[in-house]
């Protein structure tokens, strides 16, 4: 699957990828600040952002997905960045094709398996009958009917696009919400990624926790882990100040 991407910057290859209901857009302010030093492929995974949808949606056919992007962009081996389902996916693209990957950085998640904990923002969004809604403020009224929190409503409503015949979900959300179950599945790999890897966590959020770090250890060997201080799971968002200085400590 060709995958949309966006280019910017110059500098040495870093290709970065949203978690889910995200885009290629999530990044924009951090790459703003990084252009200068990097070659910045912002990705938008398949079911999600401008990329092509599909009834497979799972862990390795999106590290297919970006086997062929690299190949498609030109870059044999690139530093690699993803945050949740996208850390997920780095990991598992790192242990599957480790010669393409100079250093790795996963944003808030571990390789273990995470129980399915999205079901009211599918519901909320499922609520939706897009055909009816005539403003954005109004699926936002009606999104907040079944999440209450703000900021996340706003993240969500950022894959709300139009065509022609008027709003329309930019993610897949059918296959998403039928599959929801592979976004939180374990890496299963006898293979270890032997590179440079940084782990970067929210200091509030309980993704990565201390009893993760022997899991890590057996699959990234060579990791070190940082807590981004006042940040949730949403590190780039709630701090992008530390996780730019830590991307540029740890690849520059």
């Amino acid at each position: 699957m060709k995958l949309n991407y966006k280019k910017a910057g110059t500098g040495p290859p870093l290709v970065i990828l949203h978690g889910l209901f995200g885009s290629a857009d999530n990044w924009f302010s951090i790459a703003r600040e990084l252009k200068e030093d990097f070659t910045l492929y912002l990705v938008d995974q398949r079911n999600h952002g401008d990329s092509p949808q599909s009834d497979e949606w799972n862990y390795q056919v999106m590290v297919e997905d970006l086997y062929e992007l690299l190949d498609t962009i030109g870059e044999d081996k690139v530093y690699l960045m993803g945050h949740s389902m996208g850390g997920k996916t780095a990991m598992n693209f790192a242990l599957t094709y480790p010669d393409r990957v100079e250093k790795l950085i996963v944003a808030d998640i571990a390789p273990r398996y995470y129980p399915v904990h999205h079901q009211q923002i599918l519901e909320g969004l499922n609520s939706l009958n897009l055909s009816e809604i005539p403003s954005r403020k109004e699926a936002d009224e009606k999104l907040g009917e079944h999440i209450p929190e703000l900021g996340t409503r706003q993240f969500l409503l950022k894959s709300l696009g139009r065509d022609s015949n008027g709003f329309v979900w930019k993610i897949n959300l059918p296959v998403i919400t039928e599959n929801i179950e592979e976004v939180g599945q374990k890496l299963e790999s006898d293979e270890q990624y032997e590179g440079k890897t940084l782990f970067l966590a929210g200091a509030k959020s309980d993704y990565i926790k201390e009893s993760d770090c022997q899991d890590i250890y057996s699959f990234f060997p060579e990791y070190e882990l940082v807590k981004i201080p006042n940040a949730g799971h949403w590190l780039h968002a709630d701090q992008p100040a530390a996780v730019i200085q830590e991307i540029k400590r740890f690849l520059l």
